[in-house]
C-alpha cells in the first residue's frame, strides 16, 4: 500500500482534529498540508508498522504541538469560530489534544497516549483537566431524566464535579416536560427506557419541539438510535459508561452549543428535528 493510500482515508479527521484544536478552518487546513508536505519530502516519517490512523494522527499531532497555534494565520469571520478561539487560547494544546482524541475522534486511553507519547495516567489527567477548564467557562443546568436512582446519583455526582448544576431529575416523560417547564436547563441527559414505561425518547423529541439545547442520552439500548435512519442523536453514551467517557461527552456537547450556557434564556429556540423513536 503507498504512502498516499494510507493517508488519504484519514485526510478528513484530521482536518478535523486541526480545527478543533486550533478554533480556525484556515489555521487547522494550513497545519495539515504542512504535514502533508513533510510527508512528501520524508515519507520515511511515516511508519507502516503501525496502523494507518493511528499513526497519521501520531505525525499531526506532532505538528500541532511544534506549532505557536497563537501565531497561525486565521482568515475568520464566522462568528462561532471567533468563540471558539476565544474558549481555547487559554487551554494547553496537550490538553486539547488529549481531549478531543478520545471524545469527538473515538480513541481509546491508550491509543492517545500512543498517539501523544504520554503516559495513559498523564493522558487521563490531562482530559480531566480539560473538562475541569471548560466547565468553568460553560457551566449550566443540567436536567437527568433517568429512572434508576443509583444511576441518577452517580450521573449527578459527575455532572457537579464538572462546575454544573442540576435542574431536575425526571423519572418520566411527564416529568421531564414538566421540569423543563419549570426551568429551562443548558444540557440534558436522557435515559431511553423510563419509570412508567415511557420513552425517553419522546420526552427528548417533546422538548425539543419548542428548545434547542443539546442532548445527551445515555442508554443501555444504544442500538434504538443508531439504526441508520435520520436524525441520529451526536451524543450517545452506552451503558455501563465509564465516568471519564461522561464527563468528556458532557464537555463536548456544551462546547460545540453556543445556546447551552446562555444564563436565564428561557424563550424557545429552533425546533430540532425528533430522534427516531
Amino acid at each position: 500500500m503507498s504512502l498516499a493510500e494510507r493517508v488519504a482515508p484519514q485526510l478528513p479527521y484530521l482536518r478535523r482534529l486541526a480545527r478543533a484544536v486550533t478554533g480556525s478552518q484556515t489555521a487547522g487546513d494550513g497545519l495539515v498540508a504542512n504535514l502533508l508536505q513533510g510527508l512528501i519530502a520524508e515519507p520515511q516519517r511515516f511508519s507502516v508498522d503501525a496502523p494507518s490512523r493511528l499513526e497519521a494522527f501520531r505525525l499531526l499531532c506532532r505538528e500541532l504541538r511544534r506549532t505557536d497555534i497563537a501565531r497561525q494565520p486565521r482568515d475568520v469571520t464566522a462568528r462561532w469560530e471567533l468563540e471558539t478561539i476565544r474558549r481555547l487560547e487559554p487551554i494547553p494544546v496537550l490538553h486539547r489534544l488529549a481531549f478531543l482524541l478520545r471524545s469527538v475522534e473515538g480513541f481509546s486511553l491508550s491509543e492517545v497516549s500512543h498517539i501523544l507519547g504520554e503516559p495513559v495516567e498523564a493522558v487521563q489527567r490531562y482530559i480531566d483537566s480539560f473538562a475541569k477548564e471548560l466547565a468553568n467557562e460553560l457551566a449550566t443546568d443540567v436536567l437527568i431524566i433517568e429512572d434508576e436512582p443509583i444511576i441518577a446519583m452517580e450521573i449527578e455526582e459527575l455532572v457537579r464535579s464538572l462546575g454544573h448544576r442540576i435542574s431536575g431529575i425526571a423519572r418520566t416523560h411527564s416529568e421531564a416536560v414538566s421540569a423543563v417547564a419549570r426551568s429551562r436547563p443548558g444540557l440534558i441527559l436522557a435515559d431511553i427506557q423510563l419509570a412508567d414505561g415511557s420513552s425517553g425518547i419522546a420526552a427528548v423529541n417533546e422538548i425539543l419541539s419548542s428548545f434547542d439545547l443539546p442532548v445527551i442520552f445515555i442508554t443501555a439500548y444504544p442500538e434504538r438510535l443508531l439504526t441508520g435512519a435520520r436524525p441520529e442523536p451526536a451524543f450517545l453514551i452506552a451503558k455501563p459508561f465509564q465516568p471519564d467517557v461522561v464527563k468528556a461527552v458532557i464537555s463536548q456537547a456544551l462546547f460545540f452549543n453556543e445556546e447551552a450556557h446562555a444564563p436565564g434564556n428561557k424563550s424557545p429556540g429552533t425546533a430540532r428535528a425528533p430522534m427516531p423513536a
